[in-house]
């Protein structure tokens, strides 16, 4: 075990898990919504309203719903919205075998309705030690506010801790709290930069 780093902090999308849109997507515009691509629809749905628990997740149901020229069952938008993710099971391995010498936790930008179906499908919220959905804590990365409260909440001191995330605005921010921070682009990178900093794997 590293003699600094104690606290290993995981982001969920693109790490945990991959994402698929396109089936979503598709679904949205065989309803008649101006849906070209993942960004401009979640503009203007207000995503971050959700991910920050403003929105509820009927109440972002309902704004995709809004999207369409043709009625759209709910139900059917709730299933295409939470049918989009595919495990890594080598990261969630990586991130037990970690749990065992250091404390874990997970620090994501999400919302009610994802977080529900990757805990009840996946057990997402069973990894490592706690976890902290955007939804809860009210803000989202790259704001200080989600980072300050991880470390409230779990007791994290700056200099011992490790993030690890797919976005380098969120790893820069973190790192400007005084946390070390892994850009996530696969498992095998993200082992081999773990081990330059100590972190037996």
């Amino acid at each position: 075990m590293s003699r600094v780093l104690r606290n290993v902090v995981f982001d969920i999308g693109w790490v945990f898990v991959h994402l698929d849109t396109a089936p979503f997507l598709q679904f949205l515009r065989e309803h008649g919504a101006d849906a070209r691509d993942l960004n401009s629809v979640l503009t203007q749905v207000a995503l971050h309203e959700h991910e920050c628990g403003r929105l509820t997740g009927q109440g972002l149901l309902e704004r995709f719903a809004g999207l369409a020229r043709r009625p759209m069952d709910l139900q059917a938008v709730h299933e295409r919205w939470v049918s989009m993710f595919e495990l890594q099971p080598r990261m969630v391995r990586l991130a037990e075998r970690l749990s065992e010498h250091y404390r874990v936790f997970l620090l994501s930008n999400i919302g009610d309705l994802h977080w529900a179906h990757l805990s009840r499908e996946y057990g997402v919220h069973r990894i490592g030690h706690g976890a902290l959905p955007s939804f809860l804590a009210g803000v989202m990365k790259p704001e200080a506010g989600i980072y300050a409260e991880a470390e409230r909440r779990f007791a994290l001191e700056q200099a011992a801790t490790v993030f690890i995330d797919d976005r380098a605005e969120n790893v820069q921010a973190a790192r400007q709290r005084g946390w070390q921070a892994i850009e996530h682009t696969g498992y095998a990178s993200t082992v081999s930069a773990l081990g330059a900093l100590g972190v037996a794997c």
